[in-house]
Order: C-alpha cells, then structure tokens, then sequence
C-alpha cells in the first residue's frame, strides 16, 4: 500500500478531513492525496499559494511575519498550516514552503531548504528540511514523501 493510500485510510478512520497549503511543491502533495480513489472523503480543497500575497489573502499569513522571518521558515508555514485548516473547515492542515531551486537562494536559506507546518486538530508542528545536491523537481517530490510520512506519523 502506498504512503497516500495509508494516510487517506488513516483518515477516514478519524473522520478527519485534510487541506494543504502548497508553494514550492505546487500541487504535487495534493495530486499524491487525489491519486487515491477515496480521496474524495478527505479533500474538499487544497491552495497553491506560490506568491506571498496569495498566502496573505488566502491564508492570513501575517505580512509582517514574512518580513521579519522570510517566506521559508518554520513560522510561515505553520501560519500557512492553521490558515488552511481554518479556510477549509478542515481537522488537518499542511503547509509546505522552501526553495526548490535553481535560484532563489541566500547563503542562510540554501536550495533545498523546505518548511513544513502541521496543524493537527488545531496541535501545530513544524519542520525544515534540507534536501541537498538535489534537482528543482527531486526537492519538489521528496517534500511530498516527507510531508507525508510525517502526516501518517502525526496520526498514529
């Protein structure tokens, strides 16, 4: 069985439904949840919030938080993690934000520098993660097994 089919089953056995909040990984982490044919009783929504300002609107990240901390850190994605959650009436919310790379990098936040937030009935985790000497789109997949691998984890 794959990672997304125990957590889409983990869930329905909580009744729990799940929204992410998805930027350097675009999608990809919400595609992995709609490849399962029970998807449908989890998801109702998810948000791809590329720009800052898409995660202000639509998350209520706080704008000064991302001044002061920067887009790719713990406190955002946490922020983006309850936003969701709220948004989308949901017990469980992910956000993932980092850089994917080639560019966007500085020499504190390198590529491959990813921020995870998980909002668990309202409990928030963080992590970052520094997926090194990977491609754009070897950072973006391996984002998506890591969020999801902890998510079953935080539901055990």
């Amino acid at each position: 069985m794959t990672i997304e089919e125990q957590v889409v089953n983990r869930l329905i056995e909580k009744d729990y439904h799940i929204a992410f909040a998805e930027s350097c990984t675009g999608g990809l982490l919400t595609g992995r949840i709609v490849n399962v044919p029970s998807a449908s009783k989890v998801l109702n929504c998810s948000f791809i919030t590329y720009a800052n300002e898409a995660k202000i609107k639509y998350l209520c990240v706080s704008e000064t938080d991302i001044s002061k901390y920067g887009v790719v850190s713990e406190e955002i994605a946490a922020q983006m993690a309850v936003g969701v959650a709220k948004e989308a009436k949901a017990q469980v919310g992910i956000g993932v934000t980092g850089i994917a790379g080639p560019t966007g990098a500085t020499p504190q936040k390198p590529v491959g520098m990813v921020c995870f937030g998980f909002s668990v009935l309202g409990k928030v985790t963080t992590f970052t993660c520094h997926f090194d000497h990977m491609q754009r789109n070897e950072v973006r997949n391996a984002s998506v097994d890591f969020a999801l691998t902890k998510l079953l984890s935080l539901l055990s």
